[in-house]
């Protein structure tokens, strides 16, 4: 910590606020979206990925990668937010506001998420393979064994779970960013003393939710296959979205007159250092993951490493190791790239290029598809951006409406976070 005093400014100053610069993007971004969106599904309806190919099962597909890819920083920025107040942290007082806004997108991608639902329905097995009644006799599953599967992969009780979770989720964010809010009013200490007191309920109930929701949404589209730490694999990759995504939204707000003197080096070195952590941590459990899985070579686990290792997905797969570990690894190691700010939000634009790519490759192979070709790339790439308008369209709107804040003016750690240097 800094020794050296920093002065606050009043709670109404211009620079709190959201530039107007940015908020007339609001609509503009959430139209274009929508109808990228629309483009990009009949562009996979009708034109179709290839021979062989569903084409309602590689759209639906293309539609969950953009749906999972927003959710996801959504969701690392709701654990960015309760392990704040966890530990107590004071440095991310002048930068937990982003992630404030971004979790509490949550309710609204639920209703994003209500395709996926209703497509779980299909009895075609149009996305998840395990809807078709015919699965198990046409992919030599023994019938006890489906017996077993069949009772928790069935769309009542998918559909069930899977609201629970987006619940579960949107209470959460709601509660943190209401009572957020309301310090702003009123500056009241208690807020902060309430929220502390229901963090470590709430990151335990996210990491139930997280876990299953990665099995019932990613991992159920291979019915077969498991993998108990997947849910942990795609939390990784949540929170170092996360973490990308707040450093360039706060760059952003920089460079367009918002809290310049609140956030400095200092925050960009910690934002740095934790894109750095969660490269490493996403290698890490990636890395073991298939290492078990690997050394004990059991059928039901291995086919799904096996299928991206088929035609074209193996250059994607070995791609993936230099590029969404070794290259950032490397990049971010330094001290003097993260106290760069410029330098940190291109690693974080980097990285988040990186974790559509690893979404994709997570997905796709699943809708029987093979990398390449022109029509089923540009359908995932426009419902993808298409969904990130729409989602940065979304946020911008609700915080010019209802005139948030970009920072938690009257957090009682402000003054922490103000003189906050690293050692």
């Amino acid at each position: 910590m800094s020794e050296h005093t920093h002065k606050i400014k009043t709670a109404d100053d211009p620079s709190f606020q959201l530039p107007a610069s940015l908020g007339s993007l609001a609509i503009p971004l959430a139209v274009a979206g929508a109808a990228l969106l629309v483009v990009g599904a009949l562009i996979g309806f009708f034109a179709g990925p290839g021979e062989g190919v569903e084409p309602t099962r590689f759209t639906m597909s293309a539609y969950l990668v953009a749906f999972t890819y927003c959710f996801s920083i959504s969701l690392g920025s709701l654990f960015f937010v309760l392990i704040q107040h966890l530990v107590r942290a004071g440095w991310s007082v002048v930068v937990r506001r982003v992630a404030e806004v971004m979790m509490i997108a949550i309710p609204a991608l639920g209703i994003l998420f209500l395709p996926v639902i209703v497509i779980a329905w299909s009895p075609s097995g149009a996305l998840y393979q395990w809807g078709y009644e015919g699965y198990a006799a046409s992919h030599g599953v023994p019938t006890g064994m489906w017996a077993e599967k069949s009772r928790y992969l069935s769309a009542d009780w998918f559909s069930g779970r899977s609201i629970f979770y987006l619940v579960a989720l949107s209470a959460i964010a709601v509660f943190y960013f209401r009572l957020s809010r309301r310090q702003d009013e009123t500056g009241e200490i208690a807020l902060t003393e309430r929220m502390q007191a229901f963090s470590g309920p709430s990151v335990m109930l996210f990491a139930l939710v997280t876990s299953f929701a990665a099995f019932d949404w990613l991992m159920s589209l291979a019915p077969m296959w498991f993998s108990t730490m997947f849910g942990v694999y795609i939390f990784a990759g949540s929170v170092l979205a996360a973490h990308c995504a707040i450093a360039v939204v706060t760059y952003l707000l920089q460079k367009r007159g918002a809290i310049k003197d609140e956030v400095t080096i200092e925050h960009y070195h910690d934002l740095g250092k934790y894109m750095f952590g969660f490269v490493t941590f996403w290698t890490y459990i990636s890395f073991s993951q298939f290492l078990l899985i690997w050394y004990a070579n059991i059928p039901e686990e291995t086919t799904w490493f096996y299928t991206r290792i088929q035609g074209n997905w193996e250059t994607l797969s070995y791609g993936l190791i230099f590029f969404h570990w070794l290259f950032p690894f490397l990049g971010l190691m330094s001290r003097h790239v993260r106290r760069r700010p410029t330098l940190v939000f291109a690693w974080a634009v980097y990285l988040l290029l990186v974790h559509f790519v690893d979404i994709y490759w997570i997905v796709m192979p699943e809708a029987g598809v093979q990398l390449g070709g022109t029509t089923g790339i540009m359908t995932s790439l426009l419902m993808t951006v298409g969904m990130i308008a729409l989602y940065a369209g979304g946020i911008l709107w609700f915080v010019r409406c209802n005139q948030i804040k970009v920072l938690a003016v009257r957090d009682p750690r402000l003054p922490e976070s103000l003189a906050f240097e690293n050692i």
